[in-house]
């Protein structure tokens, strides 16, 4: 649990057993509901011994990991794991349908607006918003562990794969990591996404899977990335030293497909990449100090460690470490769902109004998003259920649970936390790993 001071000063997290026993002793209240936090009564940070902690980001396309650990020598002991989930789908996807509103507007005989694109001019470093969105909901919750815990370090993810030793084809003099066990998992990781970890010659998947060269060396061929790709044994058996073209001259239609991927890159890393990098920006200008990692050397730390494949523990695992000791048993997952919207309308499929909606925001002191209990003393949903509100002006709200929706009066509803453009719901973490 996090605590914090009673000036509002972060502490170092406590145990949530010892978080109940400050509570019913009245040393503390609650400060927050989700992320929990509790602020001590008694206790200034001039009291008390801080050591810190450290976060780690593992940064994805539509997930990213954040992990709060405290490290000792090497060791690593997870606190707090959090899967923030991205809503940059949507976001795109609303774009699109603002861009086709405007294209039927334009098309139909209707007053003229000419297209004003010439006008439009992107700053250096600019992203598209679904892009950019990435980049600042992962920011804004750096930023708000930072005023939650005492921050020492950010260890992040900046690529996927080490593309300056893919484009060597060969170990790279003086970069440590690169030697030894984990030598080659940059290669192997990167091939195994772009070929979509099955066999590039007749699809298998689930099999082991070996490294194949396209053109073989015994006939002229390199080591560079563009001339390999994955096959499963049989396949690599039987290919041996031929070329591809003489390996698949009864499948041209393979052939063909083997000849074009191998020369595309990843698209979809490409652009996580660039979002990473964008991110690393971001965190260096905070002035904190941010440590860099790769996909290759995190995927190396989880199989040292044994630690199940998660979007949590991919982030405890970014960067040097040594030994990972233990995690937290539950994640919290947030989900971005925005904070409303401006329009006042809904329209139809043709940009036409067809609903209007009301101005207030607040209905009977709620809010959409906001996190209230809702105590239900009869009816089909009789109880006591948590999760976020959408209101109505007739006063029956609709509490969205895990279990699924509850419509129920605002007379029964206790508000918990006020909507902040994130749900919040908790999931169990992969078995704890042996210390």
């Amino acid at each position: 649990m996090f605590v914090l001071a009673s000036d509002g000063t972060p502490l170092d997290p406590c145990h949530p057993a010892r978080a109940r026993k400050l509570l019913a002793a009245g040393r503390a209240v609650v400060a927050r509901h989700t992320p929990f936090v509790i602020r001590l009564k008694d206790r200034t940070a001039a009291e008390l011994e801080v050591e810190g902690v450290e976060v780690s980001l593992d940064p994805g396309s539509r997930h990213t990991g954040i992990s709060v650990f405290r490290a000792q020598e090497g060791t690593r002991y997870g606190l707090f794991g959090i899967q923030l989930d991205h809503r940059g789908g949507k976001i795109r996807d609303r774009l699109e349908a603002r861009a086709g509103y405007r294209r039927c507007r334009r098309s139909r005989n209707l007053r003229y607006r000419a297209p004003r694109f010439a006008n439009r001019r992107r700053p250096d470093g600019w992203l598209p918003p679904s892009l950019r969105h990435r980049v600042d909901t992962a920011m804004s919750w750096v930023q708000r562990l930072g005023r939650l815990a005492p921050v020492r370090a950010i260890h992040v993810e900046t690529v996927q794969f080490d593309t300056h030793a893919l484009a060597a084809g060969r170990p790279l003099e003086g970069v440590e990591y690169h030697h030894g066990t984990l030598h080659g998992y940059e290669a192997r990781e990167y091939l195994l996404e772009k070929w979509g970890r099955s066999c590039a010659y007749c699809g298998a998947s689930g099999v082991p899977l070996n490294i194949d060269h396209i053109q073989p060396r015994s006939r002229g061929g390199t080591d560079r990335i563009s001339n390999l790709t994955v096959a499963c044994v049989p396949c690599n058996q039987a290919k041996n030293s031929k070329p591809v073209t003489e390996f698949l001259t009864g499948h041209p239609a393979v052939l063909e497909r083997v000849l074009a991927q191998a020369k595309t890159p990843l698209r979809d890393a490409a652009a996580v990449n660039t979002t990473r990098w964008a991110l690393y920006d971001a965190l260096a200008a905070s002035g904190q100090t941010v440590l860099c990692g790769s996909g290759g050397r995190t995927k190396w730390n989880r199989h040292r460690t044994g630690a199940p494949k998660s979007h949590t523990l991919d982030a405890l695992h970014v960067g040097e470490l040594h030994h990972v000791a233990s995690w937290p048993d539950r994640v919290l997952v947030v989900s971005a769902s925005g904070r409303g919207s401006y329009c006042r309308t809904r329209t139809d499929m043709y940009g036409f109004p067809r609903l209007r909606l009301p101005r207030a925001k607040q209905i009977f002191g709620f809010q959409t998003g906001d996190l209230v209990r809702a105590i239900v003393p009869k009816g089909k949903h009789v109880g006591t259920h948590i999760g976020r509100v959408a209101v109505r002006t007739s006063g029956s709200h609709t509490v969205q649970t895990p279990t699924g929706p509850i419509k129920t009066s605002h007379k029964h509803l206790r508000l918990l936390q006020r909507a902040d453009g994130y749900a919040y719901t908790i999931k169990k973490e992969e078995h704890r790993c042996a210390s």
